[in-house]
C-alpha cells in the first residue's frame, strides 16, 4: 500500500466531507432537498448529482453573486434542470410545499465575499423550524456551524439551545465535532425526523 492510501485510510474525514456522508446516506434519486445557503455552489452541485434527473434541488442564497456562481457551476455538469436557484433567504424554505428528504446549511459568510454578510441565529433557526416542518420521517437537516467569525459563537449558542429543546419522540440530534485542535473548527449539528 502506498503512503497516499494509508493516510486516506487513516484520515478522518474533514467536516465538509462528512456532512456529505451523511446527505448520501438519506438522499435518493427523485427525492426533493434543499441547500439553504448555496454559497459557491458546491452543496447544491453534490445535491444535484444525488436526486438525479427526476429530483430537484431548491438552492437559496442572499447574495447574488453567489447565485450566479452556483449557476455557473450547474451549468458546467448540466445539472441546471434540477435546481431551482432562489435569490433569497433561507426562510423562504417556508414558500415550498414539497416534502423534503434532506436540508443543508452551511453557516456563516461567502469564502471569497464580504465578510460582515454572515448568516444571524434568529433567520437561521426560523429556516431550520421550516425545513423541520417540510422534512419527511426519515429526513435530515444537517447544518455546518462555523464559529471563528464574528457572529458565529453567538449563532452556534443560540442554534445549539434551539436544537437541544427538539423533542426527542420526533427527533434525534448529533453533534459531529473535532474537540482537540485550537482553531476553532467548524462542526456538524445534524437532525434526523423520526
Amino acid at each position: 500500500m502506498n503512503t497516499t492510501q494509508n493516510e486516506k485510510r487513516s484520515r478522518l474525514p474533514r467536516i465538509t466531507e462528512m456532512a456529505h456522508q451523511l446527505l448520501a446516506a438519506r438522499i435518493q434519486r427523485g427525492d426533493i432537498v434543499v441547500d439553504a445557503t448555496a454559497g459557491n455552489g458546491h452543496d447544491t452541485l453534490f445535491l444535484a448529482e444525488l436526486v438525479g434527473d427526476m429530483g430537484q434541488v431548491h438552492a437559496y442564497d442572499v447574495q447574488i453573486d453567489a447565485i450566479k456562481t452556483t449557476g455557473e457551476r450547474l451549468m458546467t455538469q448540466g445539472y441546471e434542470n434540477r435546481v431551482t436557484l432562489h435569490h433569497d433567504s433561507h426562510t423562504a424554505i417556508r414558500e415550498l410545499d414539497d416534502a423534503l428528504q434532506a436540508v443543508i446549511f452551511n453557516l456563516g459568510y461567502l469564502p471569497g465575499s464580504d465578510k460582515t454578510v454572515i448568516t444571524k441565529a434568529d433567520d437561521t433557526i426560523a429556516a431550520v423550524e421550516e425545513a423541520l416542518l417540510h422534512l419527511r420521517s426519515g429526513g435530515i437537516v444537517v447544518l455546518v456551524v462555523y464559529v471563528g467569525h464574528t457572529g458565529g459563537e453567538a449563532e452556534a449558542k443560540a442554534l445549539e439551545a434551539y436544537v437541544r429543546a427538539l423533542p426527542v419522540r420526533d427527533y434525534l440530534v448529533l453533534k459531529y465535532e473535532y474537540i482537540n485542535p485550537d482553531n476553532r473548527p467548524p462542526y456538524i449539528i445534524a437532525i434526523e425526523k423520526k
